[in-house]
């Protein structure tokens, strides 16, 4: 082969390499840190770690009651906030490209993307009682069973041991229910 038939293939080779190189995620850009805390800002995070801190100073509360409510409220102030969303931001980094942060910010500024910043929070607690739901119904059927063939008793409690154990059956799969 002549450079003449050669070349242009190698040429049209080494630019589209180039092409998919300039494109991989290995070249992106990494999102900036004010990218990221905007995107969290869209999310409500600040907003989302007061009431965590709210909920985690009513629980330790009831397990160390010699503690006075206002220390926890010191304890779980904005600046404790601030350093938790600022411990999200790398994770953020590592998981979006700055054009998928670009991406995402356009996307949660857009009405439908409002809507969803809306409507998950409904949908999140909806899907916690039913899961919770779920999980009891399938507990309930566990426990059922186990008393059933004789690895549980009436107590919820394993037998005293006497001999071989029954062998036990794999779990009945999940009834879906619509």
């Amino acid at each position: 082969m002549t450079y003449d038939r050669v070349g242009p293939r190698l040429v049209s080779v080494l630019a589209g390499l180039v092409l998919m190189l300039g494109t991989s995620p290995l070249m992106a850009t990494q999102a900036s840190a004010k990218q990221v805390k905007e995107l969290m800002g869209l999310f409500g995070t600040e907003r989302m770690f007061q009431q965590m801190n709210a909920q985690m100073a009513a629980m330790m509360g009831r397990q160390l009651p010699c503690v006075p409510a206002s220390y926890w409220n010191g304890f779980l102030d904005g600046q404790a906030t601030r350093e938790l969303g600022a411990k999200l931001v790398p994770i953020y980094q590592r998981h979006f490209t700055e054009q998928d942060v670009r991406g995402l910010l356009k996307f949660y500024r857009s009405p439908l993307g409002k809507k969803l910043l809306l409507e998950q929070p409904s949908i999140m607690a909806e899907v916690m009682q039913m899961g919770r739901q779920w999980g009891e119904q399938r507990a309930q059927a566990m426990i059922t069973g186990l008393q059933q063939n004789g690895t549980l008793t009436a107590e919820r409690r394993c037998p005293p041991a006497s001999g071989p154990q029954p062998a036990l059956a794999a779990p009945a799969a999940a009834a879906s229910s619509p």
